[in-house]
């Protein structure tokens, strides 16, 4: 009797961890599916406020520019200087805050991304980070025949834009590469720095969530799990090099010449610098 009741202990024990089992991994998808949700919905909101601003706040100024130049020659006209001068200076004020728009609009979602594809989406925006950091970034991108599924543009622009972001926060350098390369079944996107790297606790952890490595990372690989593709990350000596690989339908896209791009900023072995805190 007694070796009967331990046979059923036993038998229920294996019948709990099974249905705990079950609703860690039926949890576990419910949360992945929220997060992913999150994600599209946050992409989505970008859109809409990038329009908004194009639209709206962008179409304001620009007839508060004109306005403002119309007063500038009423006034030139009557010889006002003083008063030239001081609507000048809302001119100008005028201009630096359109750009600013401008900059914001893009950045949240850039139309560029919409109309011509990633490659050229990431290349403007690579050429912008550089021009606003002042880092020397080198580029090599293979060509784009067809283009990507929207989603797989959106989600590796996503990467590149927090990626370089990390890049200039956090790692000290005062260069980076890009690469992106379109096999048959992957789409690839490589950036690598030559600052001061991961700490090694989080290299070793990169593949699961890790709690001090802040929400970019986890994000990013959301983003790409979404798309049954991967994030990796390791140490380049010196510096970081991350690769996000999303994984390419066959019937969807064929295989496309990897031609390796000219680079956009050459240069020789980067030495390390300190970066500015704001781009």
């Amino acid at each position: 009797m007694w070796i009967l009741s331990g046979q059923q202990t036993k038998q229920m024990l294996r019948r709990s961890c099974s249905e705990l089992e079950l609703l860690v991994v039926e949890r576990t998808a419910e949360l992945q599916n929220l997060s992913q949700r999150l994600l599209r919905v946050q992409d989505e909101e970008r859109r809409r406020v990038a329009r908004d601003l194009h639209d709206s706040t962008g179409q304001t100024l620009t007839a508060l520019k004109i306005c403002v130049s119309l007063l500038q020659r009423k006034l030139e006209k009557d010889d006002d200087r003083k008063t030239y001068d001081e609507v000048s200076g809302i001119a100008r004020l005028a201009d630096e805050a359109l750009q600013e728009i401008r900059t914001t609009s893009y950045l949240l979602h850039p139309p560029m991304l919409d109309e011509s594809g990633f490659t050229s989406a990431a290349q403007w925006f690579v050429a912008g980070f550089a021009q606003r950091s002042g880092m020397k970034v080198r580029m090599n991108f293979a060509p784009e025949l067809e283009r990507l599924p929207a989603a797989v543009e959106i989600a590796l622009f996503r990467v590149l834009q927090e990626s370089l972001t990390n890049v200039h926060r956090h790692s000290g350098t005062c260069a980076v590469e890009v690469r992106f390369l379109r096999e048959s079944q992957a789409a690839i996107l490589e950036v690598r720095d030559y600052g001061r790297g991961m700490p090694k606790e989080w290299l070793s952890r990169v593949g699961a969530p890790v709690k001090d490595s802040g929400v970019g990372l986890a994000g990013m690989r959301e983003r790409l799990n979404e798309l049954k593709g991967g994030l990796e990350i390791e140490a380049a000596d010196p510096g970081t090099r991350l690769r996000a690989i999303v994984p390419l339908l066959a019937e969807q896209n064929r295989l496309a010449p990897l031609i390796p791009a000219v680079s956009q900023f050459p240069f020789a072995e980067p030495p390390r610098s300190s970066l500015s805190q704001t781009l």
